[in-house]
C-alpha cells in the first residue's frame, strides 16, 4: 500500500487509503503503515513550528520524569490547521476497529463516528485538555516504553507520523511496539518509518484470537537512542487528557 502526499488535503488522503487492509493488519499486528502521508514540504513545515510556544498549552522534559530523553509539546486548543485535520479524518476511520476490539474484549464503551461527540465525553468527565503533540530527539535521547492513557476515557488508537529525514537528519530512533500477551515474555516490534510515513497502533491493549476467544494483549510503544542528529514526530491521539 503506497500513498503519496500531493495536492490532495489531508481528508481525502485519508479517506481513499485502503482501510480494509489496515484494519487487517491492526487486527493481526496491533499496527498499521501508511508511508508517505505527509508531504516533505508539510513535514517540515510542522517541525518547523517547534519553537512557536503560543501554538502549545505545555512543554514535557522527559528526563525529569524518568521518561527517557528528549522532549515534547502538547498543542493548545484551537489546533493547527493540519493537526486538526489529521484528528478529524483518522477519526471515524478507526471506529469499527475501536468498537470491534472493545466488543472482542467485552467491554462495554462504544464509540460514536462524530470525533465531536467523543471529546464531549471526555470533557463531561474532567478530561479538558488537548493531547496531540510534537516530540524533539536530539543525539542519546531516546523515550521509554509507555502508553499514553491520560484519563478514564481511551480511545484504543492512536497515530504518529516521522517529520525528519532518517539517515539524512538522525540516526537510529526507531519507533519501536512491545505486546506481552498472557504468560508469554514481551515481543518487540520495530516499525521503519521515513519521513512523511504515519502509523496507526494500539494504545494500551488489543485483542488477539486465542483457542477459547479472544484474549487481550498489553501494548507499549517508544523510540530507540538516537546515535546522531535530531528527530521530529507528531503525536495525534483522540481522547483528551485531565
Amino acid at each position: 500500500m503506497r500513498c503519496l502526499a500531493g495536492s490532495a488535503g489531508i481528508g481525502n488522503r485519508i479517506d481513499t487509503l485502503d482501510w480494509t487492509q489496515i484494519a487487517t493488519d491492526l487486527d493481526e499486528q496491533g499496527n498499521a503503515l501508511i508511508p508517505g502521508l505527509l508531504s516533505p514540504g508539510e513535514c517540515d513545515a510542522l517541525a518547523g513550528q517547534y519553537d512557536n510556544d503560543h501554538l502549545y498549552r505545555s512543554r514535557v522534559v522527559m528526563a525529569r520524569h524518568g521518561f527517557g530523553r528528549g522532549e515534547y509539546k502538547y498543542f493548545r486548543y484551537p489546533l493547527p490547521n493540519i493537526v486538526q485535520q489529521l484528528r478529524a479524518a483518522f477519526y471515524p476511520q478507526l471506529v469499527p476497529v475501536a468498537n470491534r476490539w472493545h466488543q472482542a474484549l467485552n467491554i462495554d464503551v462504544r464509540f460514536s463516528d462524530r470525533h465531536e461527540a467523543f471529546i464531549d465525553r471526555c470533557h463531561h468527565a474532567g478530561q479538558v485538555r488537548p493531547t496531540p503533540l510534537i516530540l524533539k530527539y536530539g543525539a542519546g535521547d531516546y523515550n521509554c516504553l509507555h502508553q499514553d492513557l491520560y484519563g478514564e476515557h481511551v480511545f484504543p488508537l492512536q497515530v504518529a507520523i516521522l517529520l525528519s529525514q532518517p539517515e539524512h537528519d538522525f540516526t537510529g530512533g526507531e519507533f519501536v511496539l512491545t505486546e506481552q500477551r498472557p504468560r508469554m515474555q514481551s515481543r518487540p516490534m520495530v516499525v521503519p518509518l521515513q519521513q512523511g510515513d504515519a502509523v496507526i497502533f494500539a494504545v494500551h491493549h488489543r485483542p488477539v484470537k486465542g483457542t477459547r476467544g479472544a484474549y487481550r494483549v498489553n501494548m507499549r510503544h517508544g523510540v530507540s537512542r538516537l546515535r546522531s542528529g535530531h528527530r521530529h514526530t507528531v503525536g495525534v491521539i483522540f481522547h483528551d487528557a485531565t
